[in-house]
């Protein structure tokens, strides 16, 4: 054993040394480079099995292949949503104007008019529309999901795709594969039995290029026709209607849009399908004209690692520096990036009225201590935060000036702003923003204000823990 270990002892300091070249030469974020370095120089086998496995070069490079091999099907795919949606910029408020462009640079989705918006904040009420939207379906179903479980609620929606798909219904339903880690063939075979296409992100094969552990698909999209959508942040699962004892209730909120911006929600799932497919769908029967059902102005806004810049980071930087009366902030999981921190500080600074509510109940505890760490220098900024103690607050929701909104599947996180792909719902409709901020209204009356004396008083053990966690922070 001995020229084991010697040969160990020379090889462990070179692969450290190789593993940490590669960290220098991925420009990423000098707090994320630091702590990467550390890790391999402390840790080394794990630090360099982590850094494989989670590195967000790596994310990029290999989500950005698989894009590239599917370019002339996605330029057909766009064609086709572009020939159904008018792309000129609505006629809205210079702020607002001014978010709507930087979107439109950075993702190509246009602002729609025209839309229907209904907010869900009870699970039962969201699943009821959902299956109803879904019995009603003639032509095809598209569904995406993060989570599904298979309880009785997965069993539910999965008879109900059963039977669409037996009606004649083209019916497609795209998971991600670490979301959906548990499902067995068991609980798959009839969906495959009966007709429905099935199609995992990202599958288990750490021996191809394509797979990453670390690059996840966070959407939740259901589109009806091409009329109807769905998009938020519910998953499809017991858990998420409160029965899980330890995070009940549960709280989310979901959105039902009738309209043209259902176009945009059709084009991503389109595109997700073809990256992990290989199947196209550009044809006339998916990009149908939308008709108009409402007054609200939609712009629908996918993101994720593939995009050579943090978008959801720009465009939520853009709008809280863009914001002049109030911003609120209603997310399970609060861990803001150091740019997205000093933008609320800012904007606490020059008058706004900043609310953050955070779920205290939580799936993630480690994450909570994590956003506790910041609590302090928020709170001497003067901005007002809140802990939600009555079950899971899973809701990802802004609100600006309360004039326009945003409401999607990505937390107030480092992972859901460089490395899930997400989807999001930029609402320029003052009267569904009103009631978004009656919402979030509800949940603040609800929650524990946090004071920074109590904050100051907390005791050295739970600085500790905040500590350790927010070490961390660039990794998770």
């Amino acid at each position: 054993m001995e020229w084991f270990w010697a040969l160990f002892s020379l090889l462990h300091p070179l692969s450290a040394v190789v593993a940490i070249a590669f960290v220098l030469r991925g420009r990423k974020e000098p707090v994320s480079m630091i702590a990467w370095i550390l890790a391999i120089s402390l840790l080394p086998v794990i630090g360099i099995v982590g850094y494989v496995l989670l590195g967000a070069d790596r994310i990029r490079r290999r989500a950005s292949v698989g894009r590239r091999r599917v370019a002339g099907s996605l330029q057909r795919v766009q064609a086709a949503a572009d020939r159904e949606v008018r792309r000129a910029l609505p006629d809205l408020p210079e702020a607002q104007r001014g978010i709507a462009r930087i979107g439109r640079r950075l993702v190509d989705m246009p602002v729609t008019e025209g839309n229907a918006v209904r907010a869900f904040h009870d699970a039962e009420a969201i699943y009821a529309a959902l299956a109803e939207s879904i019995g009603q379906a003639e032509d095809h179903l598209h569904l995406q999901y993060y989570i599904w479980r298979a309880d009785e609620t997965g069993r539910r929606f999965r008879d109900l795709l059963i039977e669409r798909a037996r009606a004649g219904v083209a019916v497609r339903l795209l998971l991600d594969a670490v979301g959906c880690w548990r499902l067995s063939r068991s609980f798959l075979r009839p969906l495959r039995a009966a007709g429905v296409e099935l199609a995992f992100f990202m599958p288990f094969a750490p021996l191809r290029r394509r797979w990453s552990p670390n690059l996840r698909n966070h959407r939740k999209i259901v589109v009806v026709d091409g009329q109807v959508g769905f998009v938020g942040s519910q998953n499809i699962g017991d858990e998420y209607r409160g029965l899980r004892k330890q995070l009940s209730p549960w709280h989310d909120t979901h959105l039902r849009i009738d309209g043209p911006a259902v176009t945009g929600l059709q084009q991503t799932f389109a595109e997700d399908w073809l990256f992990a497919t290989r199947q196209e769908l550009s044809g006339p029967r998916y990009f149908e004209p939308v008709e108009r059902s409402g007054t609200a102005a939609v712009q629908i806004l996918p993101t994720g690692p593939q995009q050579q810049v943090a978008v959801l980071g720009q465009v939520m930087f853009a709008a809280i520096s863009a914001a002049r009366d109030s911003i609120r902030i209603v997310t399970p999981y609060f861990v803001p990036s150091a740019s997205l921190r000093e933008a609320l500080k800012l904007a606490s600074y020059r008058g706004v009225r900043v609310e953050v509510v955070v779920s205290a109940r939580t799936d993630a505890p480690f994450v909570l201590w994590c956003a506790r760490s910041y609590y302090g220098e928020l709170l001497e900024a003067g901005i007002r935060l809140y802990e939600f103690d009555h079950g899971m607050l899973h809701a990802k929701t802004v609100t600006f000036d309360d004039q326009w909104a945003m409401v999607g599947s990505a937390n107030m996180d480092v992972r859901s702003f460089r490395l899930n792909f997400e989807i999001t719902a930029l609402l320029y409709d003052v009267e569904v923003t009103g009631r978004l901020v009656a919402s979030c209204a509800n949940y603040r009356k609800r929650s524990r204000k946090i004071q920074a004396s109590s904050y100051r008083a907390r005791g050295i053990g739970y600085e500790w823990m905040e500590g350790v966690a927010r070490l961390f922070t660039p990794l998770l």
